[in-house]
């Protein structure tokens, strides 16, 4: 069972280059030649990892950990075939672990002030070094990590790592810092609770103390371990990574981090120059020569040069956590400094105030924000049945001029799976929803490492909840060892219904990174539908999108029950920007190829019957008339 995509692509009747539209900035139509581009998420060490034992608050040893050398030429090589374009390695900088690797000459880390027994992605200990857990040789875990980044690009994919500005791991200390690098907070004034060039917030005289541990929680679910004494040596305590001033934070607080101080004081007063009015519309270059004769705080250059230095190896762009968090000068200095070194960078950010969306793209030079308390979240409700497709189209036309840089996604490593029964309970029904997600903009869009499988995340590992695969313990995805095989990544212990929901993803993101109309111009047609189609409803979605070369007419039914039967209208100035001629169109199935129909064009009107199943889909394309 699928959900319907119409693709109606009308032959050209001359040689003319093909042009495809982009709406970025200004919401005006201008020509580029540029496709869709598709992220995959992968948690780094979730992915190879085949040890099944999966036991709550489990050791590396017991439970297993994947590794760089996992990513084989043979599994980049499949990621890349279901249709990605850039893969977003998560969990890659060096934060903090349970694990001991003092032997290689880095130190402990404490465990009450790590989260779960793999810790946080989002504690980073060290910016200029990996993950020890993800290397098959700890010495050599950088080295590593730079070979996995060439085979990557051997296969044909961008690599994205996280950098995570607003906060660091509260023990942060780097082995390797490049010369002329220092620590974050290595020059800090600790007598005061500011400075302008201090990398933290302090309260001076008082020491941190553990959070009060409530509801039975316990650091490594009880688990015996020396350093495990509800005690951690920091005087003067720091402010939280959350914005908590309080010398001991609450268990709910991200008391395993620090803020970082960007230069602004405890009143909210910015200590640094900011952007003059209009400089939003202006390039990264003029930011950059902006910035050139300005002093800048600590923070600011440490963040820079770290963006810098894996520029220099190889990376590609960046994943920045929680940005919003973080002042919107500091992005432009920052941005427009790794678009200097790397103008094709791709620079993706967490911002979930939509009042602040423009600022952070105009001013602060992302390339894309997360779309979620919009676009994801309206599709959360539909798919479980207590949303009305009709509150899409608003959003879509709300957000038309920055449209381009909103990101789409349905899972990530934040929410929960679509599978799992607190959101869908059935991976079935993200179909129509991806199909929404992926050709209503021009955007890139995101999966999540084993959505294409549906994978529910079940598992209790410990720190981590059921129903959002744990970053924060060590185990395994079962529909992903499934289809790792045992390292042949070819699916060969995947279950059938497995098999499928892969195969839908693959026809359907391979589609959008080779179609030109979904870089093209949109318009809503749902709404004139609800208004003039018989039997056409809320759980149906529908709208048009085209290029020079291509048109499409989406469909998607969201209704997992029932099947609808319909005449669906294009309306007249629709017909005439798609300068469609009367007569009839034969239209075919392009993503299965079971499925015809007819579209007619009649006095300046066209209509098309479908008929659309629970889920179903179907691509046609127009082949004559």
């Amino acid at each position: 069972m699928l959900i319907l995509v119409l693709l109606i692509s009308i032959a050209c009747k001359n040689d003319a280059k093909e042009t495809v539209t982009d709406r970025s900035q200004t919401g005006e139509i201008k020509s580029e030649m540029k496709k869709k581009e598709v992220v995959y998420q992968v948690f780094t060490r979730l992915f190879g990892n085949t040890n099944t034992t999966n036991k709550p608050w489990g050791t590396l040893e017991e439970n297993g950990v994947g590794k760089f050398n996992d990513f084989t030429d043979k599994a980049l090589s499949e990621i890349k075939d279901l249709g990605v374009t850039h893969i977003w390695y998560t969990g890659v900088p060096h934060h903090d672990v349970i694990t001991d690797y003092t032997k290689y000459g880095i130190s402990n880390d404490d465990p009450d002030i790590v989260k779960g027994r793999a810790g946080s992605p989002y504690a980073v200990k060290d910016y200029y070094n990996v993950n020890p857990d993800l290397a098959e040789n700890v010495e050599n875990r950088l080295q590593e990590f730079e070979a996995l980044i060439k085979r990557t690009h051997k296969a044909g994919l961008k690599v994205l790592i996280d950098i995570v500005p607003n906060h660091v791991a509260r023990n942060y200390q780097s082995l390797t810092n490049p010369e002329g690098t220092t620590d974050f907070g290595a020059e800090d004034d600790t007598t005061v609770t500011y400075d302008v060039n201090n990398n933290f917030y302090y309260n001076p005289g008082e020491a941190f103390k553990v959070p009060e541990w409530k509801n039975g929680y316990q650091p490594l679910g009880g688990d015996n371990h020396p350093m495990a004494d509800s005690k951690f040596d920091e005087v003067p305590a720091k402010w939280t990574g959350n914005g908590s001033r309080a010398s001991q934070p609450d268990m709910y607080d991200w008391y395993e981090t620090v803020k970082v101080n960007y230069g602004i004081n405890p009143e909210g007063q910015k200590d640094f120059d900011e952007l003059p009015d209009g400089f939003d519309n202006e390039d990264y270059k003029k930011h950059f020569e902006f910035w050139k004769d300005k002093t800048v705080p600590s923070s600011w250059v440490k963040f820079r040069d770290i963006a810098l230095y894996w520029t220099a190896k190889g990376v590609d762009g960046f994943r920045f956590d929680m940005a919003e968090m973080v002042p919107v000068e500091f992005w432009s200095y920052m941005n427009s400094h790794i678009k200097m070194k790397n103008p094709d960078a791709f620079l993706l950010a967490e911002v979930y105030q939509p009042h602040l969306y423009r600022d952070y793209i105009k001013k602060g030079k992302m390339d894309y924000l997360y779309d979620k308390v919009q676009l994801y979240d309206t599709l959360k409700h539909v798919m479980q049945g207590h949303g009305k497709t009709d509150h899409i189209p608003p959003i879509l036309e709300e957000l038309r001029d920055i449209e381009h840089h909103m990101l789409h996604f349905l899972e990530n490593h934040d929410e929960q799976r679509i599978a799992s029964p607190d959101f869908a309970g059935n991976a079935l029904k993200g179909k129509p929803a991806m199909v929404v997600s992926a050709t209503s903009t021009t955007s890139p869009t995101m999966v999540y490492f084993g959505q294409e499988f549906g994978e529910p995340g079940a598992e209790d590992l410990g720190f981590g909840d059921p129903t959002r695969t744990s970053i924060f313990d060590y185990g395994s995805v079962p529909s992903m060892v499934r289809w790792v095989n045992n390292k042949n990544f070819d699916g060969g212990q995947s279950t059938k219904e497995e098999l499928q929901l892969r195969d839908f993803y693959k026809r359907l993101l391979n589609f959008t990174i080779n179609s030109s109309a979904l870089m093209g111009a949109y318009q809503d047609i749902h709404l004139y539908n609800q208004q003039n189609t018989e039997w056409y409803n809320d759980k149906v979605l529908s709208f048009v999108r085209w290029s020079d070369n291509e048109q499409l007419i989406i469909v998607s039914n969201f209704n997992a029950d029932n099947t609808y039967g319909f005449e669906l209208q294009l309306p007249e100035d629709l017909v005439n920007k798609l300068k469609l001629q009367d007569g009839e169109y034969t239209v075919k199935d392009q993503l299965y190829n079971v499925y015809s129909s007819t579209l007619n064009v009649e006095t300046g009107k066209a209509q098309v019957r479908i008929d659309i199943k629970p889920l179903e889909s179907f691509i046609l394309k127009i082949e004559s008339n």
